[in-house]
C-alpha cells in the first residue's frame, strides 16, 4: 500500500512544463503579407525541407525514368 501511494503521488506531482502559448505569434508570421508562399514562412529551416523534398523527388524522377528507358530496350543475346 505504501508504494502505491509514493507511485500516485509521484505520478500527480511530477513537474509538467509549462509550454508558452505562441499561437498569436505564429498567425502573425503566416498571415504576414510578405510575398513567400506560405510553406516558406517559416524561415530556413522550412526552406532546407523544402528543397530537400524537392531534390529528392527530381532525383526519384530521373531514377525512375532512366530505369523505364532501361527496361524498354531489348536484351542483348549473350
Amino acid at each position: 500500500q505504501a508504494l502505491r501511494q509514493i507511485s500516485q503521488r509521484t505520478i500527480s506531482t511530477a513537474s509538467r512544463r509549462q509550454f508558452e502559448n505562441r499561437v498569436s505569434e505564429n498567425q502573425k508570421l503566416f498571415q504576414e503579407d510578405n510575398g513567400l508562399p506560405v510553406h516558406l514562412k517559416g524561415g530556413a529551416k522550412d526552406s532546407l525541407l523544402y528543397r530537400t523534398t524537392a531534390g529528392l523527388t527530381v532525383c526519384g524522377t530521373v531514377y525512375a525514368l532512366y530505369y523505364l528507358l532501361i527496361s524498354s530496350m531489348p536484351k542483348k543475346p549473350n
